[in-house]
């Protein structure tokens, strides 16, 4: 069996909007009450995922979840006069960013040989905690193969657990036994901090990982106070790379030492405060992006098209590409619709390392699908979104018809 990484991408949902839910998140809350454009995200998404494939990468993706969620109101007691961040939690699209979807454990670090999923529980906030149990049965569609796949109830709500946005895998190749690297932060800050190292240790153990090939760093808190809610802001691995910020992590030397006493082919690409501050890397997200192995053999980076605006950070990239170093090609994206909810390259997709043919072939992209996917967001999702029309009867329908078209045309409607 030959594994590759395939990256699934999250739909933007149709009812994506702008409510600034997120607390840390800085680009959500600054875009808080702007109007969206759920169908120019959708766009947006598809074609970064058709960019991948051209690179020939296998790419792969999962559905918006059931909006508005009417269980989630009943359960609040919503009713006039209650507080309209209830509303907007339960119309919230926030499941497209996928990489907060689960933790993803491919089968060559695993005890009993299986690729292992875990729901994050997402408990830290409401729009997102309400996710893991509709995202779980999704997940036990695409990868319904239990020859190769092992599913996982989310941790306990004890633990904060945001998924593989916390989680980095580094290996000699995505079908060789790896190195899994789970960032925590610790409470206290003016923000949150989301992942909690309980989660992370209760992920491993689910998992069936090698305690020695496992290694759990604390974040910087400093970076968790700038806005980098969760460590795929500040920092991003792909086999024996790590791509980060000088402040990323609370003892940058010790984090690189533990790395590298469990994986000594590390190779660190490190981004200099002097040089990219940390409130520039967070705004542009220059470290939210795609370390991807090309089939040439070469590593991409995929970031935002807001990197290629900032000087400082294009200059940057530049320099990197100059140096000869592992990272040789950077590639700009546009999904400012996500952008502005605080979501970049990274954040839409989860990595999962499996034989393509192991996995429910109506989650796998082609062109042709890429094009009847365009086509159905194109003729149902709303082309826009404005504040005050979150809660209206007339929009609630549009957003449910248009998720039951996407399901019917890809003949999934079990998940309806």
């Amino acid at each position: 069996m030959t594994l590759a990484e395939i990256n699934f991408d999250g739909i933007v949902g149709p009812s994506h909007n702008y409510a600034g839910l997120s607390l840390g998140n800085l680009a959500a809350t600054a875009h808080k009450g702007d109007t969206s454009h759920p169908r120019a995200a959708a766009l947006q998404g598809v074609a970064k995922m058709r960019s991948n494939m051209a690179l020939g990468l296998p790419q792969g993706f999962l559905l918006p979840l059931p909006r508005p969620n009417a269980s989630l109101l009943e359960r609040v007691g919503y009713g006039e006069g209650t507080d309209r961040a209830l509303l907007a939690a339960a119309w919230s699209a926030s499941s497209m960013w996928t990489a907060n979807a689960a933790t993803v454990s491919p089968a060559p670090d695993t005890a009993d040989g299986r690729c292992h999923l875990t729901p994050a529980n997402l408990v830290t906030m409401l729009h997102r905690g309400q996710e893991w149990q509709d995202t779980k049965a999704q997940l036990a569609v695409a990868f319904a193969d239990q020859t190769h796949f092992a599913l996982h109830d989310a941790v306990p709500a004890s633990f904060g657990d945001e998924g593989a946005a916390n989680h980095m895998r580094f290996c000699e190749a995505h079908d060789a036994p790896g190195v899994e690297v789970f960032v925590y932060g610790r409470p206290g800050g003016r923000f949150p901090a989301r992942q909690h190292e309980q989660a992370s240790r209760a992920v491993a153990r689910l998992h069936g990982l090698d305690p020695d090939a496992c290694v759990f760093i604390e974040q910087n808190p400093a970076a968790i106070e700038a806005g980098a809610f969760h460590n795929d802001v500040v920092s991003v691995a792909n086999q024996r790379v790590l791509f980060a910020h000088e402040q990323a992590f609370a003892d940058k030397d010790a984090a690189y030492d533990a790395i590298r006493a469990a994986f000594p082919a590390l190779e660190v690409v490190e981004v200099p405060a002097a040089e990219v501050s940390l409130e520039e890397a967070i705004r542009t997200y220059l470290f939210n992006a795609q370390l991807l192995s090309l089939p040439t053999g070469e590593m991409a980076l995929v970031v935002p098209e807001e990197c290629r605006e900032s000087s400082a950070v294009w200059s940057w990239c530049e320099k990197m590409l100059a140096s000869n170093g592992p990272i040789r090609r950077v590639i700009p994206v546009d999904v400012r619709q996500s952008m502005a909810n605080g979501g970049g390259p990274a954040c839409l997709r989860l990595r999962v390392a499996a034989d393509p043919a192991t996995v429910d072939p109506r989650f796998m992209l082609d062109d042709a699908k890429a094009d009847l996917l365009e086509q159905v967001i194109a003729e149902y999702w709303p082309e826009d979104i404005a504040p005050d029309q979150v809660g209206d009867a007339a929009l609630a329908e549009k957003v449910v018809n248009a998720r039951a078209a996407l399901l019917d045309a890809l003949d999934l409607s079990q998940l309806a």
